[in-house]
């Protein structure tokens, strides 16, 4: 069984070029993308691929078409913008002709690793190591499934295809449209591969929902025991770094859905941030970067070593890898109901704790609020960390309006006795300029006593501010830097920077309508 998407539009008819290339090995898209001049193959054997002036995604050129199957279900807005169906049926057509004269390379493969709710789907790629992207990131299909392929969605990306804004009504040159009635995406103008999962991504926010499956932005893991964890939080917060785990088996890195049955992953790869990546931090990732890696926009030396310390390109540098890539990752990744919930921030203020227990309330609170920092490079224009707001911790990529995943959130958690802590892998010690970022060794060893159910022993405190439980000892933890403000050196500043967040957390709070009275109070106090 599948995810079936009932429309009359008929199937694309995309394959009438004579230079399609159809479901190629990792071998042979290597080959392509090397004597094509696409990329280079580095000295551990990795392809290695520059996207451009692109090295992020441009959230303000995303659209969805307003078709009426879906009109009332999606949040519009500045996240979700409106486009006429008109408009996308003019852009299709133009981009028929185009692919007429192109090669093209084609991924057929799954998102959604639990079979009942999995979406086939299809991907077209003018480049060859987009496609070995795509390949290895989604679920690749057993042989007999492949030959049974029925693309319920299709993603076109096409760098070089040209939109005018003038004539098809876009905000610049660079488009990802959605639609859901012609199952497809358009993605043109960009060579920024991360657009193609998260153009999927969005696409299964919208639609698991009616299946009563909460999707979710985070990653997974499980324990010997079958103990699950969940790690939510917006890029660069740790999702990856933080779920690699050696003594755990790793289910997914950014994309899962929670259904009446448990966890399950969307995709079949990783897809790690690597700016400053060490084998001593971080061994499984490091270990991963080899033969059908894809390394997008790392730096390499004279002798194709990747330097993982130069952010010339970006500091939005990236490795995409099979999930296989990871020892005793979990395939299927799928797995039972969690018993810990991490929410990962990266408090460029330095003002919240490392780690935080949650009551329920506070955890609903957290999770609409989706506080965080916007890392350099993982957005256009962004160049050193950005205070943000992120609700559901995913908000660029959900389709409908918050209460529907907030809903089924709470709901789950009450049901399963879920414990939720906050972790904040941001600023410590003072806001970013100032003080040092979270020693990893340290968020780990939190992470670590969080889920051993350790940390539950402890002793806790109230931060008078924030209202948050704060441990005053944690396993292999100085206990002078659990508490924040005893990490600054003037006090004083800390009261007012925490003050002045908090204001922050009230701002964005207060848009919010239809939210429990219990909800608003688990914030900061006024």
């Amino acid at each position: 069984m599948s995810i079936v998407i009932p429309t009359e539009k008929p199937a694309l008819q995309l394959l009438r070029s004579q230079q399609v290339h159809m479901n190629l090995s990792v071998a042979e898209l290597v080959e392509h993308a090397v004597t094509r001049g696409e990329a280079i193959l580095t000295k551990e054997g990795a392809l290695r691929a520059t996207t451009g002036s692109f090295t992020g995604r441009s959230p303000k050129d995303k659209y969805i078409v307003n078709e009426p199957t879906i009109t009332n279900k999606i949040d519009w807005g500045t996240v979700n913008q409106a486009m006429a169906p008109e408009q996308f049926a003019h852009i299709l057509k133009r981009l028929q002709s185009y692919l007429k004269e192109k090669e093209l390379f084609i991924f057929d493969g799954f998102a959604g690793a639990d079979s009942t709710y999995r979406l086939p789907i299809r991907v077209i790629n003018e480049y060859a190591w987009h496609n070995l992207f795509v390949r290895q990131l989604f679920i690749r299909p057993e042989k007999e499934e492949l030959a049974n392929h029925q693309p319920e969605f299709t993603v076109v990306c096409v760098p070089h295809f040209e939109i005018d804004p003038e004539q098809d009504g876009t905000r610049s040159s660079t488009l990802i449209a959605i639609s859901f009635e012609h199952k497809m995406v358009i993605i043109a103008g960009t060579e920024y591969a991360g657009e193609m999962k998260k153009s999927i991504f969005s696409v299964m926010n919208h639609l698991l929902p009616e299946y009563g499956v909460m999707p979710m932005h985070c990653s997974a893991n499980v324990g010997e025991d079958g103990d699950v964890a969940l790690f939510f939080g917006l890029s660069g917060t740790g999702k990856t770094t933080l779920s690699a785990d050696p003594e755990r088996r790793l289910i997914g890195d950014d994309e899962h859905g929670w259904s009446d049955h448990g966890v399950f992953n969307f995709e079949g790869g990783c897809y790690a941030k690597c700016i400053g990546l060490t084998k001593e931090k971080e061994p499984q990732i490091w270990e991963a970067i080899r033969f059908g890696t894809v390394l997008e926009n790392v730096v390499l030396d004279e002798t194709r070593q990747a330097d993982f310390k130069n952010n010339s390109l970006t500091e939005n540098t990236r490795a995409a890898y099979p999930i296989d890539y990871i020892p005793g990752a979990v395939i299927p990744g799928v797995a039972g109901h969690p018993n810990v919930i991490l929410f990962l921030t990266a408090d460029a203020f330095g003002v919240l704790p490392p780690i935080a227990k949650l009551t329920p309330e506070q955890a609903m609170y957290h999770f609409l609020a989706g506080y965080t920092s916007k890392l350099a490079g993982t957005e256009r224009g962004v160049t050193e960390p950005e205070a943000t707001f992120s609700t559901c911790f995913g908000a660029p990529f959900l389709p409908r309006p918050a209460h529907v995943y907030a809903d089924m959130l709470g709901k789950k958690i009450e049901q399963h006795g879920v414990d939720v802590y906050l972790v904040n892998t941001g600023w410590t010690g003072g806001p970013y300029g100032v003080g040092q970022r979270m020693n990893l060794a340290y968020t780990r060893a939190m992470v670590r006593a969080a889920i051993n159910g350790s940390l539950k022993q402890a002793d806790f405190e109230t931060d008078p501010i924030f209202g948050l439980h704060i441990p005053t000892s944690c396993p292999d933890v100085p206990a002078e830097l659990l508490n924040p403000r005893h990490t600054w050196q003037d006090p004083a500043a800390y009261d007012q920077a925490a003050r002045e967040l908090a204001e922050r957390f009230h701002q964005h709070f207060d848009k919010f309508t239809g939210v429990s009275e219990a909800i608003k109070q688990a914030g900061p106090i006024r």
